[in-house]
């Protein structure tokens, strides 16, 4: 069997800012900051009720009195916000609460065990920080651990098997958990989008999972740098679960930052890039960033999924007619996941670069 070449690319390894904020630094070093984030306007004005993200019941999604008025909510989600929470989605409370307390103690872990999980030249994944491609360009106040976790032959042989136990059983159940959750909300999107009944199921059989964990340390200076660069997401769909309780994450709508005020056991899910190809424009990627915090640690997970590594990407056959021709170029999932790891973040401006 040949070799399967692993889809995410490579990024310069980078120090743990985790470790330097552990110095009890009063300034932040001049690599991380960053002023031209401060140019949108905050909400803060405008009413709540106005700007909150959509909620989305998957028990009424999926009930058949009331899943085709929820259906309709979920496609005005898709396409007015780019981002719900997700309630009542199936996923166990307790295996939940088990990956927010280990993730905490994954990035407790000391120094001398995670360099054994850290970057290494040729790889993205592992600890340490994702997109770095210059020597001059500005970090952000974040360390993240990186990986992909499904299918399974796409793992890198020294970090899921080399994860602490119980760990990576406890990953092992929470990934399987999201990959089932991810399928059922991508072919309920595929209903709305009044796609082919097997579309969108056959694009995202053995689709690509991976993970994102993010740890945002405490900075002394929190306005001048920025934990997350504005971006959008390439994979297809994102559920992100919340393991600390400070807020950080902030969508971009109507030319400002809007805070996302997570709700108790919901999930954060977004549309990202490959799936506004795929619904040729209905669907939205929509940009997003982190803040930081001068006092609190801010940690979260996020789950990535994207469609098969060997299929193809573009719009879906059964929406490109006469009134709506596509939008976007088809190209190799291979050579989009290539290009998307070899740029740096910078809003959605990959995506342009497929715009016919």
């Amino acid at each position: 069997m040949e070799e399967i070449k692993n889809p995410s690319g490579t990024s310069l390894l980078v120090p743990s800012v985790q470790e330097l904020a552990k110095q009890n630094l009063k300034t932040v070093p001049q690599r991380y900051i960053q002023f031209q984030h401060q140019d949108m306007v905050l909400v803060s004005q405008v009413p709540d009720s106005i700007l909150q993200i959509p909620v989305i019941d998957m028990q009424s999604l999926l009930s058949e009195e009331s899943g085709s008025s929820e259906l309709d909510k979920l496609h005005l989600a898709c396409k007015e916000w780019g981002f719900f929470q997700l309630i009542n989605h199936g996923v166990s409370p307790s295996l939940v609460e088990k990956v927010k307390l280990e993730m905490k103690e994954f990035f407790s872990l000391p120094m001398s065990e995670k360099k054994k999980l850290w970057q290494r030249p040729q790889h993205m994944e592992g600890f340490g920080q994702a997109f770095v491609v210059s020597e001059d360009q500005k970090l952000d106040w974040a360390d993240l651990f990186f990986m992909t976790v499904l299918p399974k032959q796409l793992r890198m042989p020294h970090l899921f098997p080399n994860l602490p136990l119980p760990f990576r059983r406890t990953l092992e159940l929470y990934s399987k958990e999201l990959q089932n959750l991810a399928k059922v909300l991508v072919e309920k999107m595929g209903k709305a989008l009044k796609m082919e009944e097997t579309e969108m199921r056959e694009l995202f059989e053995d689709g690509i999972q991976s993970m994102r964990m993010n740890y945002y340390p405490p900075c002394p200076q929190p306005e001048k740098v920025i934990g997350l660069t504005p971006h959008s997401d390439g994979g297809a769909l994102t559920i992100l679960l919340q393991v600390s309780e400070v807020e950080g994450l902030q969508l971009r709508k109507d030319g400002m930052w809007i805070p996302i005020k997570p709700l108790p056991d919901a999930f954060i899910v977004n549309i990202g890039d490959m799936l506004e190809i795929i619904s040729n424009g209905i669907y939205r990627s929509v940009e997003h960033r982190a803040i930081v915090n001068s006092e609190k640690e801010r940690i979260s997970v996020a789950t990535f999924h994207s469609s098969k590594h060997d299929g193809v990407l573009g719009p879906a056959a059964s929406l490109i007619t006469e009134k709506t021709p596509a939008r976007f170029q088809r190209i190799e999932v291979k050579g989009f996941l290539a290009n998307l790891f070899a740029r740096k973040l910078d809003g959605k401006s990959y995506l342009d670069t497929l715009r016919i």
